[in-house]
């Protein structure tokens, strides 16, 4: 297990903090050459050098994963660099506007979580299968959330996009099916993560009300399957989302 990922080059979006970097962790402690995707240039900097000082193989990119050129760039330099692209785990992510109902929820959030959260995972998807085809190897993981199962109130951005995500990673898995490149999705509970320090108190008691463990799930939960769903282990899996919710998700 302590090489799993030996050779192997991935893509974490959002990897500066929180889940993202919970994952580039685990993955790079397995022996993967990690490059970290994200718009806040200081605490990927900052992420960057701890990482490299445990002695990962890590590099930091600012790329806005809503912008197309972007993304384009950024995939394409890591792919020169290091040859190859095996893994992207797309976790960037925004939670937009909580206990807001619809009626004063702004078009102006609504297409700014939209950017983030599914055009992002779209292009991302889209340009990283690009590379990925050459070799007929890939691994690509999102992370949509229970609320794209089964919807949260008052958060009709973050509830509609990570149900996007979802049917984007079941149509995609199915048409990269017949090779050898996976597109999977995790749907998280509530994580205890800084994404949460813009929630609402009254929303995420709601939602952690919500699942039976009564807790909050850990980021090292999330690395620990997420590693699981990009391994070479994970081969006969695709356009599935895997629960992580602590008990709630009932399909």
């Amino acid at each position: 297990m302590l090489t799993r990922f030996a050779d192997q080059v991935a893509i974490i979006t959002g990897g500066a903090d929180g889940i993202g970097k919970a994952i580039a962790s685990r993955i790079a402690s397995e022996g993967a050459t990690i490059a970290l995707f994200d718009i806040n240039h200081v605490q990927l900097k900052r992420t960057v050098a701890e990482l490299s000082k445990q002695g990962f193989s890590v590099s930091g990119h600012v790329v806005d994963i809503s912008q197309e050129s972007s993304v384009e760039k950024a995939i394409q330099v890591v792919a020169e660099a290091s040859g190859r692209l095996d893994i992207i785990v797309n976790s960037a992510g925004i939670v937009g506007p909580t206990s807001t109902k619809i009626t004063d929820y702004s078009v102006a959030d609504y297409d700014r979580v939209y950017h983030t959260n599914l055009r992002g995972a779209f292009l991302m998807t889209k340009y990283g299968i690009k590379v990925m085809e050459s070799r007929n190897y890939g691994r690509i993981l999102h992370l949509a959330s229970i609320a794209g199962k089964e919807g949260n109130p008052f958060m009709t951005g973050y509830s509609s996009m990570k149900a996007g995500v979802i049917g984007l990673v079941k149509g995609i898995g199915k048409e990269y099916a017949e090779t050898g490149i996976t597109v999977n999705g995790l749907a998280p509970a509530v994580i205890k993560t800084a994404l949460n320090n813009d929630t609402d108190p009254e929303q995420l008691a709601y939602m952690t009300a919500k699942i039976p463990m009564k807790r909050l799930g850990t980021v090292e939960e999330v690395a620990a399957m997420a590693a699981w769903i990009v391994s070479e282990e994970a081969s006969f899996t695709t356009g599935f989302i895997f629960d992580l919710s602590g008990g709630r998700a009932t399909y």
